[in-house]
């Protein structure tokens, strides 16, 4: 199986669910809140949209454990076809979805059953482009191998919102509303034909082929990932939540945010978080390489203390200029946070043995992941209470951030310590033999 193709196929589907997901994310504060939850008060529909996002990431950790369920006992590769089906079908539906004023209340109720299914999708999806990678590495590149499907969440983003951004420069306000918002959602289809096809032609994974062979496997994945590896559910849980709040906002409230509390249009606020992503496809595979020789544990401290420092200033600037907004997205996004999340997939990966690395990965990551998703609610509420004040919202990622650099400690340099077994190098030193 040439690597090449299962980056790609990691990469690929990986792109498409971000695409989907942060599509939604970018369309709940600029449409959603109108559309399907009016309201005379703009903060009330801003607050129940954004439940209604916070409710995909709460879905997550079901997806982890159905989805790790299957790739633990049945195998990666047929998990992973799972997901893109739920992911884009989900989308799909969304971008026919009639509005509150066409079916009333049926309206944001079904919009909720979509998210719903998009975020047991993509609980599934993260942890099992991580382990196609990775488990996929040849000896030593493992690092520069998991930050490629690391890669699909700017890559994604920024096609969604370009999509958006595109459409909005062509189309007036009424127009937007009415129609321009749902062609991005549409098209989530043609990108899931072509992820599909591209994932059907990969092989499984050298590791889980031997557990299938050796009849290690799991009978309980999720049991066995509680009972005998809780300690490492515990590090990753702790270590995401440190970024993670910020990533959220820094991804998707930023547009509520600059647009509402800080008076940017909705251009701006799309062309920095456009900004930012862009810088992050740079980084990511720089920072996944430099983490097989230095290791992936030190770059991820360094990734967190620069965020600590940073947390308060990131507040005070962007309030300032589009200049500096621009500037201070492409640094907290594209460069810190780029930093730790390039290490990210694989460093939780080297937690766990193969016959649960999918559930044990997957769940520590959405645990965190449903935590960090309910962030927008209280930033709206921390917004309406003490507007866009710098401390405010810099304390609270300072609080996050903290935990997260605690915990750290803790966690094993795992490019000397993993649970590993480089099958997939072994494999091919003996097909170069042959």
């Amino acid at each position: 199986m040439k690597k090449s193709r299962v980056l790609l196929a990691s990469l690929s589907g990986s792109v498409i669910e971000w695409y989907d997901f942060y599509l939604y994310g970018t369309a709940t504060g600029l449409v959603f809140s109108t559309l399907f939850f009016p309201s005379h008060d703009p903060s009330i529909g801003i607050l129940l949209s954004f439940a209604t996002f916070g409710v995909g990431y709460a879905a997550r950790p079901i997806g982890s454990i159905i989805f790790g369920h299957f790739g633990d006992k049945i195998g990666r590769k047929t998990a992973l076809m799972l997901t893109l089906i739920g992911m884009g079908g989900s989308s799909f539906f969304i971008g026919l979805l009639p509005t509150y004023e066409s079916i009333g209340l049926a309206a944001p109720l079904i919009l909720v059953v979509l998210r719903l299914v998009q975020g047991i999708a993509l609980g599934g999806e993260w942890g099992g482009a991580v382990l196609l990678a990775t488990e996929y590495a040849p000896k030593g590149l493992r690092g520069l191998y998991g930050s490629i499907p690391q890669m699909g969440v700017p890559f994604g983003l920024v096609l969604g919102s370009l999509s958006l951004t595109f459409i909005s420069y062509f189309t007036t306000d009424a127009q937007f509303l009415a129609w321009g918002w749902r062609i991005p959602f549409l098209f989530s289809v043609v990108l899931i034909v072509l992820a599909l096809w591209i994932r059907g032609g990969i092989e499984e994974t050298p590791e889980f082929k031997e557990q299938k062979e050796s009849g290690q496997l799991a009978e309980f994945p999720i049991v066995d990932t509680l009972k005998n590896h809780w300690k490492n559910v515990v590090h990753a849980i702790g270590l995401k939540l440190g970024d993670g709040f910020f990533n959220v906002f820094i991804m998707s409230f930023i547009l509520t945010f600059a647009t509402v509390y800080l008076g940017y249009s909705k251009e701006t606020a799309l062309t920095a978080l456009t900004v930012g992503c862009a810088t992050m496809i740079i980084t990511i595979p720089i920072v996944g390489y430099l983490s097989d020789f230095i290791g992936r544990k030190s770059i991820y401290i360094f990734g967190l203390v620069l965020m600590f420092l940073l947390s308060v200033p990131y507040f005070m600037l962007i309030d300032n200029s589009a200049t500096w907004l621009y500037l201070m997205q492409a640094v907290m996004l594209g460069i810190i946070w780029a930093i730790i999340f390039a290490t990210q997939g694989t460093l939780f990966s080297e937690l766990f043995p193969a016959k649960v690395r999918y559930t044990g990965l997957s769940f520590s990551y959405q645990i965190a992941a449903a935590i960090v998703g309910f962030g927008p609610m209280a930033w709206t509420a921390m917004a309406k209470s003490y507007g866009p004040s710098p401390w405010v919202f810099g304390g609270f990622m300072i609080a996050f951030v903290f935990l997260s650099l605690v915990l750290s400690i803790f966690v094993p340099d795992t490019r000397k310590v993993t649970q590993y077994n480089d099958i997939a190098d072994t494999i091919d030193q003996s097909a170069r033999a042959e």
